[in-house]
């Protein structure tokens, strides 16, 4: 097998009307498609990034909590890139989003940092 790409990210989520509001209108992915399922009591929103990456978010009742730090086993985080890495700091800032330091990844010389999501999600921003 080889794959050819990512097709989508599926993040579930505490608080869906939050989690929309941050993914769509602080991060400005756009929608796609939002869909009720209402045997399942859940939302399902496809989002795209830059045009091309698909993010599923979805709604479950009481879903269990999912430990991020210090550094779980599992998914990592979730990356995205941005042209100026300062100017995405200071958008996150104004929406009361707490980011971490710059850092400069060693191998690529490239700077990138850390925030997170409303269910503290790990993300990552990482300059072009």
């Amino acid at each position: 097998m080889k794959v050819k790409k990512i097709h989508h990210v599926a993040i579930i989520c505490s608080d869906y009307e939050k989690s929309k509001n941050f993914y769509v209108n602080i991060l400005g992915c756009d929608i796609e498609k939002e869909t009720y399922r209402s045997e399942r009591k859940s939302y399902k929103l496809d989002l795209i990034v830059g045009g091309e990456y698909q993010l599923e978010l979805f709604s479950f009742p009481d879903p269990p909590h999912r430990p991020s730090y210090p550094e779980a086993r599992g998914l990592r985080h979730l990356a995205f890139e941005v042209e100026d890495i300062n100017q995405a700091i200071e958008d996150l800032e104004k929406e009361n989003i707490p980011v971490e330091p710059i850092r400069v990844d060693e191998l690529t010389g490239k700077r990138f940092t850390f925030f997170s999501d409303p269910d503290d999600l790990p993300l990552e921003i990482y300059e072009k």
